[in-house]
Order: C-alpha cells, then structure tokens, then sequence
C-alpha cells in the first residue's frame, strides 16, 4: 500500500534516514523552538569581529569555512536565505578591486621583487603622494590581497547572518522605540535578496522561451520586470504599513519625551567616551565605568522611548538556551581571537617585508573552530519538499485505485 502522502514507498524510505541523522544533534524547529534571530546575528557578529583582527588568510579563509557550514547546516528555504551566495560573489569582487587598485594606483608598501612596471601618468605637485602606474611589487600585491581577503571575510559573515536570521522576526525582537528605523532596516536587507530571486526567476523564464538571458541584451530585457516588481512590491509594502497605522504613537507627557531624548543622547555619549577610553592607554582606568554608565542610560532611554508605541507583539521569540550557546560561540571566537591578537601579533598578521608565506596558528585556529557549534545545537530548519515527478504520482495513484477497487 503506498503511503498517505502519495510519494513511492522508496522515496519514502531513502528520505527517512536524511530526516532523522539531524535530529540526533538538535530538535526539528517549528513555531516554539525557532531559535531567536539576534542570536544569529550577534554569532556573526562575533565571527566578522573575529576576521577583523587578523590579515592571515589562512585564518580568514578558516572564519568563512565555519561560516559556510553553519549556513549549509542550518539555512532554511525561504527567499531570504539565497542571499548567501551573492554575499561571496561581491565578496569575490571586492577582492578583485581592491587587487586592481593595488596595481594601478600604487602601494604603500616598498618591495623588492618587481613583477611589471606600468607606464606612469605624471601628475601635478598638489597631488604628491598620488600616483598611477610605476612599479608593481609582489609585496605591494601581497599585502592588498591580504586586505582584500579581510574585507571579503566581513562581508561572508554579514551574508551569514542575511541568511540565517529571519528579517521579520528580528524587526519584531527590537525594542519599540526603534521600531520606525528597524522597519527601514528591514526593508532595505530584504531587497537584495529580493531582487537576487526576481532575476533568478526572470532569467529561467527567459531559457525557457528560448530566449537569451546573458550579455548585455538580456540585462537589458531581464532589467525593466525586475524595476516593475520592485515597483509594484515598494506600492505594496506602503498600502500594507498604512492599512495597519504604521507610524502611530501613543500620548506621552513632555517631561518623559525630554528624559527620554537627555538619557538617550546622554548615553550614546558615554558609550563613545568609554569605547575611545578602551582603545587608548591613558583611559584605561574611565574607559569601562563610562562605558557601563552609558549603556544602562540608553538601554533606559530606549525603555522610555518605547512607551510612544502602541503597537503589539504576538508570540514574542523567546532567548533560549540554545541562543545562549550560538551567540556565546561567536563571542567566544572573537574574545579569543582579540587574546590571540595582544599575545601574539606576529602570527595573525603575517609580514609583507621581508615576504614569507603565512603559517596558520594552532590555538586561533582552535578558537576559530568554536564558531561551528551553532551547526550542532541550533533547531534544524524542516526540509523542504521535493517536487514528486509526475509519472511516479499517477503509478502511485493507479495502485490506490486497483486496491480500492
């Protein structure tokens, strides 16, 4: 007898295993266990700050690995989460730029292993310390590529967090006095991928028709429907947020507005005052206290701020314990990796001159490792449904019928 659900008893029976390995590690996610977006983001955060403190590309190279297969393991089906790989292509661009203008317009680093020498456009004397052209050095190149390859890293954990973490939810996780600027936010980190899925769309429809979908007629044609979707999706999205009173605020009293704008403009401040005393030697001793005094005085001014709003939450995300595993694993690599940094230097910043061939450290790279945790202990998303062809659905069907007859 087939089962219920139509499929053959053999599609059936090869998905079982494929369902049930990942359960072993972590529950199935559903609408109570979903682990909370911040959690992502901040595990990213903690990567990209990770990959900020080194030009090692072996470290960097490792920092996109785990980021790779935590999205691999844990990346739902949604639109959203096929932002992923448009992340890597512009990081893969950034690097080319940033290679490019290495060689034309020159490096700051001197270097002894000359590799071309470019023809040189003269330029006038108020543009001193500008030039185009002249000599290209392998070490000069080197070090743009290390540099190149730090920003690609940010960019890859950024797209991490793009396509782990569900817009919507976390616009409804902030705090309402941020709720206006989150909505912006929001929309503007759903366009991309958006746009990715309208041209994707857009394309596959042309190949079907026969019709070009590359070079530079079919950016043309495949140009003007993705700008109509936009279009239509932003006149949407408007009469959504007025049919709903976006931008409604309760009646509050002057003097809790005027406290809420002294203790919010008041702790920003100290949040800058104590974060310039951290980066400096000579504030060392005020830089934490103020940094504290500031936090807990905008946290209150955001706390009053979100009285002005009327709006309500249904089923808040809740900050598990499983969020506290992902987003302790992302600090930790980047506790570790800022140690590492002060202790030493020399092996997460790897010398151009004289130019050696980068080693990869033991105990950052062990630290690196802890960022993989998330692919252990966050919710599996639920698989998605493969199309069942149709030759399989009506043999399946047919032998429902002899059976019933």
């Amino acid at each position: 007898m087939p089962p219920p659900s139509g499929r053959p008893a053999a599609a059936v029976a090869d998905a079982a295993p494929d369902r049930l390995l990942p359960r072993r590690l972590a529950p199935q996610a559903h609408r109570s266990n979903a682990l909370h977006p911040g959690a992502w983001w901040l595990w990213a955060l903690g990567l990209a700050t990770a990959a900020s403190r080194t030009t090692n590309p072996l470290l960097i190279g490792l920092l996109i690995g785990v980021a790779g297969y935590v999205v691999a393991a844990r990346r739902t089906s949604a639109p959203w989460a096929r932002s992923y790989g448009a992340f890597v292509k512009l990081a893969l661009v950034v690097i080319g730029i940033r290679l490019v203008f290495a060689i034309v317009l020159g490096s700051p680093i001197p270097g002894t292993h000359l590799i071309v020498t470019l023809p040189e456009v003269p330029l006038p004397d108020w543009a001193q310390g500008v030039r185009i052209g002249g000599r290209v050095t392998a070490e000069g190149v080197v070090f743009a590529l290390y540099d190149g390859v730090r920003l690609a890293g940010l960019l890859i954990c950024v797209g991490a967090a793009n396509a782990l973490a569900s817009p919507a939810r976390l616009l409804k996780s902030l705090p309402g006095a941020l709720y206006e600027a989150g909505v912006a936010v929001v929309v503007a980190m759903t366009f991309a991928p958006n746009l990715i899925s309208d041209v994707q769309r857009l394309r596959a429809a042309r190949r079907l028709r026969g019709r070009p979908d590359k070079g530079v007629r079919g950016l043309l044609q495949v140009g003007l429907p993705v700008l109509e979707g936009a279009l239509e999706r932003s006149v949407a999205l408007a009469a959504a947020m007025d049919a709903r009173g976006f931008g409604r605020t309760a009646a509050v009293p002057a003097r809790v507005r005027r406290t809420t704008a002294v203790l919010t403009l008041g702790g920003l401040m100290g949040v800058c005052a104590g974060a310039y005393g951290l980066l400096t030697a000579d504030g060392s001793t005020y830089g934490l206290p103020v940094l504290g005094a500031g936090l807990a005085a905008a946290l209150g001014g955001l706390w009053l701020g979100g009285r002005r709003s009327v709006r309500t939450r249904y089923r808040p995300d809740r900050w598990g314990a499983r969020a506290w595993l992902v987003a302790g694993s992302g600090a930790a690599v980047a506790a570790l990796m800022i140690a590492a940094n002060s202790a030493a230097a020399d092996a997460l910043h790897p010398g151009v001159i004289p130019l050696i061939a980068p080693t990869l450290p033991l105990l950052p790279a062990a630290a690196v490792l802890i960022g993989l945790l998330p692919a252990f202990v966050a919710p599996v998303p639920p698989p998605a449904e493969a199309p069942v062809p149709a030759r399989a659905t009506r043999t399946a069907r047919t032998a429902a019928e002899e059976k019933a007859s």
